[in-house]
Formats: structure tokens, C-alpha cells, sequence
């Protein structure tokens, strides 16, 4: 059974009910992060939560495209309704496994700090349904967490995997 995830825009990252903001400085050029991001098989050795990405678009990526990740409770649908190559990606949920939310978007911003280095900006915002509302600050906590180690653990990913200033 699939739960349906309510479309939303940008401003949503303003005005969601339970919103999460993380800023980390990467080793490596805007663009080397975003093909990070366009790599499926990369997200699960960064993003521990995450078990596997399917595109379910084709290359070249951009607004419209579709995505499912599988976590370990749940899989989503995603649908990106922005898209700036090496720079920004924004999606929604459009379906669930798990009735966790009403709507759930994420936004991904890179900003060049000096060449080689780049400031990512991962935002949140999450309009819960019952099952994450009950949880209260438990919910909060584990969602707040979840999302600041997805970054610390990019800042590893990108040295160790060696996809730092390496031009692509």
C-alpha cells in the first residue's frame, strides 16, 4: 500500500510544522558534489539511513525527474520540482510505504566558498501524519539526527572516496 505525499513548493522549507536545517564546508567543487548526488549507488555509503536510490528518469536529470529511496522503514517517491545542475535540487515525497507524512521535501543548495570548497546547505521540511506527530521530540530528535550525520558523513564520504577537487 502506497500513502500519498502532498506536492509542495519552496516556500514550504519556511513554513512546515517540523522543519531541519544543516550547513557543512566539503572538500570539493560544487560540481563534484552534485554528481555525488546524481550517483544512485553513492548515497547509501554517506547517507547511513538510506539502503538504495533508483532513478526512475533518465539522464540529463532536471526538473520532472523521479526517484524511490528505500531507508530502512520505509520507501518514498520522489519528484524534483527544482533542478540548478551543480548548484540546487529540491523534491517532494508523492508516495510513501509508511504513513509518516502529509508532505516531506528536502532542498540541497551548494555555494562555492573559494575553488575546491563548498558550503551545502540540506534543508527539511516535513509535515508530519500520526505515527511521526505521536513521537513528539523523540520524532524530532531522530529526524534532526539522522539529517546532521547524512552530513558529517558526507564531509568523510567526499575525502575518502577521493571525489574532492577531482574534475569530473
Amino acid at each position: 500500500m502506497r500513502f500519498a505525499g502532498r506536492p509542495v513548493d519552496a516556500s514550504f522549507f519556511d513554513t512546515a510544522p517540523m522543519r531541519f536545517r544543516n550547513v557543512v564546508e566539503l572538500d570539493a567543487s560544487p560540481a563534484n558534489v552534485f554528481a555525488i548526488f546524481e550517483d544512485g549507488e553513492a548515497w547509501p555509503e554517506w547517507f547511513r539511513a538510506i539502503h538504495k536510490v533508483v532513478w526512475t528518469s533518465t539522464k540529463p536529470y532536471g526538473v520532472g525527474t523521479t526517484r524511490t529511496v528505500s531507508l530502512s522503514a520505509v520507501n518514498l517517491d520522489e519528484h524534483f520540482f527544482r533542478w540548478e545542475q551543480n548548484r540546487r535540487c529540491s523534491f517532494y515525497v508523492t508516495g510513501q510505504s509508511v504513513p509518516l507524512a502529509h508532505a516531506l521535501a528536502e532542498d540541497y543548495l551548494l555555494e562555492e566558498i573559494v575553488p575546491g570548497k563548498t558550503r551545502f546547505t540540506y534543508s527539511v521540511g516535513l509535515e508530519p501524519r500520526l505515527l511521526v506527530a505521536m513521537g513528539g521530540p523523540l520524532s524530532r530528535m531522530y529526524f534532526s539526527s539522522m539529517f546532521a550525520n547524512a552530513c558529517k558523513n558526507l564531509q568523510s564520504y567526499v575525502v575518502k572516496a577521493g571525489r574532492g577537487n577531482r574534475q569530473l
